[in-house]
């Protein structure tokens, strides 16, 4: 069985969703895409025009690239206005700070030498490492990555230094916002078990449409509790930490390291039972039973759900109707739906108490030696 069977991946990347999302159903994943944003160039030029000169004129100490896209952009429209090789003078004679290896690559790519990196690729570390310098007087060049950076740049004004903002391109909603509405829903309704941010900017967007849509609290809650926040890195993940929901995070800010968290992680959070003599563990749109994976439908996985957060527990069947979804006040729904959960997980999983509702086969006693796939 691949580990990430049984469940609903969410994407918001811009950029390389592709490949993300096919590292993602590799693992068995299900995928969906909702790109939360995406990059435009600036409309008017000017003032990445106005600022190149700046550098180029009075010549500055130092420059901090935080994206590899958008110091390579930077460097494009140089050549573009016949500036590039006034400006590469400029930055070869400064000190120059990669917030991360994408950045140092593009420094490098440029022919240019960065001094140094954040091990943790954090614009918090860079900054920490700038307001441990007089600064006094000293010009500091900053490329901005898709939105102002107000904290930072405030802070080296505050210390005496003379900032020129490097605006490249900018973050903007995507021209299609129905996928990323749909999510917001999905999340709401705790329909995916996981969603999966690769930007500051994309985690902004999910939660300022959230708002509009009059559905921040229960996204909030969702990514609080049952629906997994996977991020990049700090960076990504600072906005959600703030507002005091957990996020996964690799220790490196590679794709291939976040998808390995996702896989360690997912799987770790269900819970295993032992019912009726098999191993069950309910995933996101799946049950596994002994290390196989059942897909079922939202009726049957709904009260599966229900029977298991009490197991051994006589559920109603007015309580069971209660969590079926499209709502409706025919008991039979109940019944067929046990129907068909007993027909994909076997007759006697689900155990029926007359006149008073069902309830799983639960066999506690045996519950802590359950193991399979990993998980316990």
């Amino acid at each position: 069985m691949l580990p990430l069977e049984g469940f609903t991946v969410a994407v918001t990347a811009a950029r390389r969703r592709e490949e993300l999302g096919a590292l993602l159903e590799r693992r068995g994943a299900r995928v969906v895409q909702a790109p939360a944003i995406r990059i435009v160039p600036l409309d008017d030029d000017a003032e990445l025009l106005a600022a190149t000169r700046t550098c180029i004129e009075q010549p500055i100490d130092i420059a901090v690239a935080t994206t590899g896209i958008g110091f390579r952009g930077w460097m494009e429209a140089a050549d573009g206005w016949g500036l590039g090789e006034r400006l590469l003078e400029r930055l070869g004679s400064a000190t120059l700070l990669a917030r991360g290896p994408k950045a140092r690559g593009a420094i490098r790519a440029a022919g240019l030498t960065d001094h140094w990196s954040p091990p943790s690729e954090s614009s918090a570390e860079v900054l920490e490492y700038l307001l441990a310098q007089d600064l006094t007087g000293r010009r500091i060049a900053v490329q901005l990555h898709g939105e102002p950076l107000p904290d930072f740049t405030d802070a080296l004004e505050a210390a005496g230094a003379d900032v020129v903002s490097v605006p490249v391109y900018r973050w903007v909603p995507p021209d299609d916002v129905a996928p990323l509405s749909r999510l917001v829903e999905a999340v709401a309704a705790r329909q995916v078990d996981c969603v999966v941010f690769t930007s500051a900017p994309a985690v902004a967007s999910l939660l300022s449409l959230a708002s509009s849509m009059g559905l921040l609290d229960e996204v909030s809650a969702a990514l609080s509790s049952s629906v997994l926040p996977a991020c990049v890195g700090p960076v990504t993940g600072a906005r959600l930490e703030r507002m005091g929901i957990a996020t996964v995070q690799p220790a490196r800010s590679r794709l291939g390291a976040l998808v390995r968290e996702i896989v360690a992680e997912l799987p770790a959070r269900c819970r295993t039972l032992r019912v009726a003599g098999h191993a069950v563990q309910l995933r996101g749109h799946a049950v596994v039973v002994d290390g196989v994976a059942r897909e079922l439908p939202p009726g049957p996985m709904a009260v599966l759900t229900e029977l298991a957060r009490r197991p051994g527990v006589v559920v109603s069947r007015a309580e069971l109707l209660a969590v079926l979804p499209g709502g409706g006040s025919d008991e039979h729904a109940v019944e067929m739906a046990v129907t068909r959960l007993r027909g994909a997980v076997g007759a006697r999983v689900v155990q029926t108490v007359v006149k008073r509702g069902y309830r799983l086969a639960y066999e506690p006693e045996a519950a802590g030696s359950v193991k399979y796939g990993g998980s316990s």
